[in-house]
């Protein structure tokens, strides 16, 4: 974890920690010639104070958190460029993702939210033009939500800031490089979609998801 007060491998100086520390001495080949990042300094500030910190598994947590940080500031700003909420564009964002067509029961158990909360926000978006809301030809006591043009157009512009951003940060790895990445990182989150011992697992994205 990228903060100095709380590195992601604290938890292996408690008692009946783990411990990954016999692994720092291995030969780490080549590291003279490799750039350095700002990771690269806070994991040799703590590898003294934490002398069993796995500095392999903290550099890789480091660099994870760093990179969804940057991504999450990117994507703030894209939001603003285009004059969306972060509610509005999650609003958006699943409403594309059920084809641009949706009831609000579905929007409620996609965005986790109270009823009430997502006419809100449906009432909102329909005012600026996002969406339109017709009773449904299936059924006349329903109400079908519907993505306009405008609404797509806004979405998809502010998710295209983001999208090229992860590209342009990618797009840095050869393409087996890149698959070889997600195939890893895959790995990793099986093992926190598993619940562990105390029976935690990894939430989901709304826009990764």
């Amino acid at each position: 974890m990228e903060h100095p007060e709380r590195p992601a491998d604290e938890r292996r100086d408690e008692p009946g920690g783990e411990s990954h520390g016999e692994e720092r001495d291995r030969p780490r080949g080549g590291e003279g010639d490799r750039p350095r990042d700002s990771t690269d300094g806070h994991v040799e500030r703590w590898l003294p104070v934490l002398p069993r910190l796995d500095p392999d598994i903290e550099g890789a947590v480091t660099r994870m958190t760093k990179l969804l940080r940057h991504l999450g500031r990117v994507r703030e700003q894209s939001l603003a460029d285009y004059g969306l909420q972060k509610h509005e564009f999650d609003t958006l964002h699943v409403l594309a993702g059920r084809g641009g067509r949706a009831v609000p029961s579905d929007l409620r158990d996609d965005l986790g939210l109270a009823p009430a909360s997502v006419t809100g926000r449906l009432e909102a978006l329909e005012r600026r033009g996002f969406i339109v809301r017709t009773p449904s030809v299936e059924d006349r006591r329903r109400v079908d939500i519907e993505l306009t043009g405008a609404g797509r157009a806004a979405w998809s512009e502010a998710l295209d800031v983001v999208g090229r951003e992860e590209r342009r940060l990618v797009g840095v790895l050869a393409p087996d490089e890149r698959r070889q990445l997600s195939d890893l990182l895959r790995r990793v989150l099986l093992a926190a979609e598993t619940p562990g011992p105390g029976g935690m697992r990894a939430g989901r994205s709304s826009l990764h998801s």
